[in-house]
């Protein structure tokens, strides 16, 4: 990797910790939550997390890109683009609700080359770099090996996520998985990559919601595609599979395929 891969590296960490100051100030507190264009809420949480990240990338990174969820897309012809969702989970945070945490993924020529979850509340960080295998907290860690589908674990964050053909897909996995669970968010992905849960299976993602994950479950032993196999990224359709193994990743497209 080159020497400005590996001080953006160094950067992520420091990202992390600036959104996590923001956040913690908020969390059940009084704040005010305001519909966005699609319905879905933001605060002055989210807003003043993503903006402090914004201004450390653009001093130490001054020709980087970056798409966020509150302030949009600049320079995004750069090789290197950061992607931000200072809180993936709104929903959760003002409930109260611990689930939620600061995503921070960086793309190289479109790729996602880094990956950051992070759980301001719980103090619980993963980490994810191409190459390399993923941590928790600082500790390796992997997924969990060699699951069917029929003892298989699942998340999503929202049964309301699918419709139409999605729902009969998400349908089929959900009669032949274990169990299948609902409302982690970002969480679920941090857990799969620590070999809790086997798979996450989601839809109407957008960039922000997902580059993080990849190198985070992949360095784990993982697998992240889209529901027709292919490698997700910017112009993905926001249909994303996270596995644990590569069988039940297999399992679980079949599934989500049949007529």
């Amino acid at each position: 990797m080159t020497g400005e891969f590996e001080r953006a590296v160094e950067l992520a960490p420091v990202l992390a910790d600036t959104a996590a100051s923001v956040v913690r100030r908020y969390f059940r507190q009084p704040v005010d939550v305001l519909d966005k264009a699609d319905a879905s809420p933001v605060t002055i949480a989210d807003r003043e997390a993503e903006a402090a990240m914004r201004r450390l990338i653009n001093a130490a990174f001054p020709q980087h890109g970056i798409f966020g969820e509150e302030y949009g897309v600049e320079r995004a012809e750069a090789d290197f683009v950061w992607v931000l969702d200072p809180i993936d989970g709104t929903k959760s945070f003002i409930s109260g609700v611990p689930l939620f945490g600061t995503l921070i993924a960086l793309l190289e020529r479109g790729q996602p080359v880094l990956g950051v979850i992070d759980q301001p509340i719980s103090g619980e960080r993963w980490l994810g770099i191409a190459g390399r295998q993923s941590s928790f907290n600082g500790a390796p860690i992997r997924t969990r090996a060699g699951t069917a589908l029929e003892a298989a674990t699942v998340f999503a964050t929202s049964p309301d996520m699918f419709a139409g053909e999605d729902a009969a897909g998400f349908a089929r996995i959900r009669a032949g998985a274990k169990l299948v669970r609902y409302g982690a968010d970002c969480y679920a992905y941090g857990l799969c990559a620590s070999g809790f849960i086997d798979a996450v299976i989601e839809a109407k993602l957008k960039p922000y919601d997902f580059c993080a994950m990849i190198p985070i479950i992949e360095g784990a032993g993982g697998i992240v595609t889209g529901w027709r196999g292919e490698r997700p990224g910017l112009g993905s359709d926001g249909r994303i599979v996270a596995c644990g193994n590569a069988a039940l990743h297999a399992q679980i497209l079949a599934r989500l395929d049949a007529a």
